[in-house]
């Protein structure tokens, strides 16, 4: 399938009934499918940001959806692979501020979302402008 093939069987699929994990799954895979094809096709890079915010808003209300125990969330949740190919294009883009806020969103799905890197690259900007 080709990358316009891959975006519109995605919007198709969100559209359709389903339960908030069919989406996340749905989302996520077209997400690394799009990261995989970045260098032989870029203009997917738009919808990974696209879809990889409506993941993260999906997930932030629904986290149930990615919980490794349903019934106790305290248990953990399964990785996140669509935040992190985000968090890995903000940084490469030189978005590093809004990296930062996407790992400060996804931290309460897992401490290995905290990138403390990236804060302190934040910080030096911040005190270069100083």
């Amino acid at each position: 399938m080709d990358t316009n093939g891959l975006v519109r069987w995605v919007w198709e699929g969100v559209e359709l009934p389903g339960i908030a994990s069919d989406y996340h799954f749905l989302l996520q895979g077209a997400i690394k499918q799009l990261w995989s094809r970045r260098r032989s096709a870029p203009e997917g890079l738009q919808f990974v940001e696209v879809f990889a915010a409506l993941d993260l808003g999906l997930i932030e209300a629904v986290p149930h959806a990615v919980a490794i125990d349903e019934a106790d969330l305290t248990r953990g949740f399964a990785r996140l692979a669509s935040v992190e190919v985000w968090m890995k294009l903000l940084e490469t883009e030189g978005a590093l501020r809004d990296a930062v806020a996407v790992s400060r969103r996804a931290q309460r799905f897992g401490e290995s979302y905290r990138r403390a890197d990236l804060e302190a690259k934040v910080a030096a900007l911040d005190a270069e402008g100083q």
